[in-house]
């Protein structure tokens, strides 16, 4: 089945390092620098003004990609994943919207014949499963500081069982210098609302490689995580993402061009750049980590996750699996039947385009995947995780042996003890983890 993965583009403060698509939740409604210019030049508003606001647009415009493409997952769907910017930016009354937008197309059971009133959740108990009566994960992203107990509330009744949390860091000092808005205490606070609300699969997202980070920051991050007992953690290394401000500064920082001085003229952007920790400091977080949180039964079933048994996220499995998924709202990425398409990054411009009946596409970006290009991702994604890659599977997929591909590098990685061979399936030493990206550029096609 494929997976649903919806995008809500607001939050309260963009970070440093965020590459993914979103907007302020105070903007003024033409405040979307990709159609204004800019928001200086604009009457804000607040947008729990449901009359004029940015998410009334964005709101409307959801409804109609959920509607045009309702049938687009006949077979019904496999995982939800509602991420952004942070969904729980928005007010009670906005989110109730978004879930029963989500729940209306998605979650019930098609040519029903009984009297239930499917527009109420409370009545309805299909909202936690899909189309074939299948019990199946629902996720929703959340930022420490957004939740409270009627949010939490609202999800529960809508059927979401797993909260992912950008708790990122423990020190507030390191996540003030990414430009967090939250603390260490609204991580504990906001975990303790989860564990109330009944909710028991938490996922906490944290980074390492922080400017200024040292490994003592790191270890006490990593044990006061543990004190929270989540199901899952997600542990990712800083990555300076293109058209970011830490990009930007990086950037500038290297060029020595005048035209950085006013980039560079921040006191935050000078110590964030000097203090960035080198790799081998990285790779020795990382490593640490793994031991860490492998001593307290949390398996590593890819290379930056890990779960307790039974709590591995499916709806990231499908992706690194190369199931099909779809994608809603602005900057969204479909992939079905070889096809994968990207929403445009303009929430106005999204919503207009679907009030006229036509899918919000970026021209530039979509693409029908060639045979190279499917193994290509099917080895790299598949070499993320733990298992690695089924050899019989390859060879049925792509009606060819493996080695008749990439014999020659296999081979050379096997005999350097990176890849192991074992019982059908090809996997990643788990010595060379922290290395595996650039072991997978030899893969691409």
């Amino acid at each position: 089945m494929t997976s649903l993965y919806v995008h809500v583009p607001f939050c309260v403060k963009k970070c440093s390092y965020c590459a993914f698509y979103s907007v302020p939740y105070t903007v003024p409604i033409i405040a979307d620098s990709r159609i204004s210019g800019g928001a200086d030049r604009a009457d804000h508003r607040l947008l729990s003004d449901p009359a004029s606001d940015l998410v009334s647009v964005y709101l409307c415009g959801l409804e109609r990609e959920l509607e045009l493409r309702a049938k687009e997952a006949s077979q019904g769907v496999s995982s939800l994943f509602i991420g952004g910017g942070t969904p729980t930016v928005l007010d009670v009354t906005q989110l109730e919207r978004l879930l029963s937008l989500i729940c209306r197309y998605y979650f019930k059971a098609p040519n029903r014949t009984d009297s239930t009133d499917i527009s109420d959740p409370l009545r309805n108990p299909l909202i936690h499963t899909s189309w074939t009566g299948q019990v199946i994960e629902k996720t929703i992203e959340c930022n420490p500081g957004t939740l409270d107990r009627e949010k939490l509330k609202l999800c529960r009744t809508y059927g979401i069982n797993r909260i992912s949390l950008g708790a990122q860091s423990f020190n507030d000092r390191l996540l003030k210098s990414i430009d967090r808005i939250h603390t260490a205490e609204d991580i504990h606070r906001s975990v303790t609302l989860v564990r109330q609300s009944g909710i028991d699969n938490l996922n906490l997202d944290l980074i390492f490689g922080l400017p200024g980070q040292k490994m003592g920051h790191w270890q006490d991050t990593l044990r006061q995580a543990i004190t929270l007992s989540p199901e899952h953690l997600s542990l990712y290394a800083l990555t300076l993402e293109e058209d970011t401000p830490l990009h930007k500064e990086y950037a500038c920082s290297q060029a020595g061009s005048s035209d950085c001085k006013e980039t560079l003229d921040d006191s935050n952007s000078r110590r964030r750049l000097n203090r960035l920790p080198d790799d081998d400091l990285q790779a020795d977080m990382y490593q640490w980590a793994v031991s860490y949180l492998q001593s307290f039964g949390y398996g590593r079933y890819e290379v930056s996750n890990f779960a307790r048994p039974g709590f591995e996220c499916k709806h990231n499995q499908s992706y690194w699996r190369g199931q099909d998924y779809i994608g809603f709202g602005p900057g969204a990425v479909s992939c079905l039947h070889n096809a994968r398409t990207r929403n445009r990054e303009d929430i106005a411009g999204y919503a207009r385009i679907l009030e006229s009946g036509l899918r919000p596409l970026d021209p530039s970006a979509n693409e029908v995947l060639t045979r190279e290009q499917k193994i290509s991702e099917f080895m790299m994604l598949g070499l993320r995780m733990a298992d690695g890659i089924d050899i019989a599977e390859f060879a049925a997929k792509f009606q060819t042996e493996i080695q008749d591909i990439y014999g020659r590098i296999l081979q050379n990685y096997i005999d350097k003890d990176i890849f192991l061979l074992a019982e059908g399936r090809l996997k990643i030493n788990p010595a060379c983890f922290f290395v595996l990206n650039a072991v997978l550029v030899d893969f691409m096609l």
